[in-house]
């Protein structure tokens, strides 16, 4: 059920994005509990002009390869699980593709569960027709 969506500078490589997506796809699985197969991933690359970012915001030291990450998903999980999701995000896209720590921005976007069709025309996650 999440919808992931990752933003970074234009020029990178095919595997590089695969592997972005790869890592939060397995942080996702092992800290929200989403299923096998429930993937849906958007990549974007922006060129200079169009990615914007505060390169010491926090006293975080951020560099050109930033990668931000918005997950839209269901507004059920604890702090906990959420602070796990960040390290494990983190962790994941420090091995592979190699991003630095300070380069991954995560944002969630919490929805209700009847936000989301995932086809057919149907609400999969909303109520039962009354």
């Amino acid at each position: 059920m999440p919808l992931i969506r990752i933003s970074l500078r234009a020029g990178s490589d095919p595997a590089h994005r695969t592997a972005l997506v790869e890592g939060v796809y397995a942080a996702l699985r092992e800290t929200f509990a989403v299923p096998e197969g429930d993937l849906f991933a958007l990549v974007h690359e922006h060129e200079t002009a169009n990615f914007h970012y505060g390169p010491d915001y926090l006293g975080i030291h951020r560099g050109d390869g930033l990668v931000i990450i918005q997950i839209t998903c269901n507004a059920t999980r604890t702090t906990a699980q959420k602070r796990a999701l960040y390290a494990a995000v983190t962790r994941n896209l420090g091995r592979g593709p190699g991003v630095k720590p300070a380069d991954v921005f995560i944002n969630l976007v919490e929805v209700a569960p009847e936000n989301w069709s995932f086809g057919d025309g149907l609400m999969q996650y909303g109520p039962p027709d009354s």
